[in-house]
């Protein structure tokens, strides 16, 4: 069977044109690897195959021979053997969260994009409620002020790299029994970059950035839950020989709250009511995120009985929904100690209410006690 008529056209994969530009791959590229990494999406097999997809789609049309051959033979090149799966999914992971320290893949140029970093950060259900603004302290890759990006001492530039002639990349003739194949590798003298650091900047070593522990205010929006990422664009590490900076992405976890539990957008809440205010029916106090809240409670009322106030629970973070409701669940509070006047109201409502109350007279007999006064009987 031909395997390569099965294999979906790569313009597809990425979502782009036939004419589209290398940054337009790199973009797209970027885009869906963020999507359908497997670290994002642990034992999803489907996204897995999505992202060797991807990959090995940006693999050739980055490659301009390989780009090519591919436009003109399609996957019946037998040249595209080679490509698919030579970058790992951990160094595409360190691209996009940080883990590695050069950012991005190198480009032909040596341009290279920063890494996207991850910020936990904990707040109150109040805050959350309300939104917030925070003060992060963050470490990340800044471009060098003193060579602003080129990595060369002042007053010198980056040379063209004579092995590679500036393209960053080397071409290796493979002859075959079929022809012969060209194959193209990072040049191993710049490194992929194109160019060679003479003279080093000595503030960062010839690297174009130096790493900094800077403030930065953070306004988080009112709704936020466990696990909601807000993305700063532009806030991860800088990029390399003018490739864009990476994102900054502030993950929210929620402390846990005294009295409020939260499902969803809706609040819920156990209020310890006396056996009178159920009993008689009361107006109370009743607490939401927002202050006190005035609730009838009819007389009669059971315990477990549950009451909602409507739009008194968490804002929707995306605005699009009204906010969710407040469930207030009655509960009785027994006293721990009742003064004699109190024990003898409670004996007399036992008795009206046709309960025995031997047990409210004679407190000090136990169990065996009772068992005794049966057998006697």
């Amino acid at each position: 069977m031909d395997m390569s008529s099965t294999k979906r056209d790569y313009y597809e994969i990425l979502g782009v044109q036939a004419s589209a530009s290398a940054d337009d791959i790199r973009r797209a590229y970027r885009q869906l690897a963020r999507k359908y990494h497997p670290d994002v999406n642990p034992g999803d097999h489907e996204a897995e195959a999505r992202f060797k997809e991807i990959n090995e789609a940006q693999e050739v049309l980055l490659n301009p021979e390989a780009r090519a051959r591919y436009d003109r033979y399609g996957h019946d090149d037998p040249a595209l053997g080679g490509f698919g799966g030579g970058q790992g999914f951990g160094d595409i992971f360190d691209m996009f969260f940080g883990a590695g320290a050069n950012g991005s893949q190198p480009s032909a140029t040596g341009v290279r994009d920063g890494a996207d970093l991850r910020y936990d950060l904990e707040l109150s259900l109040e805050e959350a409620a309300t939104g917030v603004e925070k003060t992060l302290r963050l470490t990340r890759q800044q471009t060098c002020a003193t060579c602003h990006g080129t990595g060369s001492k002042p007053g010198t530039q980056p040379q063209k790299c004579v092995q590679c002639a500036g393209s960053g990349q080397v071409k290796h003739i493979q002859n075959t029994i079929l022809g012969s194949f060209a194959t193209v590798t990072p040049c191993p003298r710049c490194r992929g970059e194109g160019m060679i650091v003479a003279s080093p900047c000595q503030t960062c070593s010839g690297q174009g950035r130096v790493r900094e522990t800077q403030e930065r205010l953070v306004r988080i929006p009112a709704g936020v839950d466990n696990g909601t990422r807000v993305q700063l664009t532009g806030e991860g590490d800088a990029g390399i020989r003018g490739g864009s900076a990476g994102d900054l992405y502030v993950v929210i976890g929620l402390k846990d709250h005294p009295i409020f539990q939260r499902r969803g957008n809706d609040l819920y809440c156990s209020f310890p009511a006396s056996f009178s205010q159920l009993a008689l029916g009361a107006n109370i106090q009743a607490p939401t995120l927002f202050g006190a809240e005035t609730l009838q409670v009819p007389a009669g009322t059971q315990p477990g009985t549950a009451f909602h106030l409507r739009g008194k629970g968490m804002p929707d973070v995306t605005g699009r929904r009204p906010p969710g409701d407040l469930h207030i669940v009655m509960s009785v509070k027994v006293p721990t100690h009742v003064s004699d006047e109190q024990r003898r109201l409670l004996i007399e409502l036992s008795a009206a209410s046709g309960e025995d109350s031997a047990l409210l007279h004679e407190p000090e007999k136990g169990f065996l006690g009772k068992v005794m006064d049966a057998l006697n009987k």
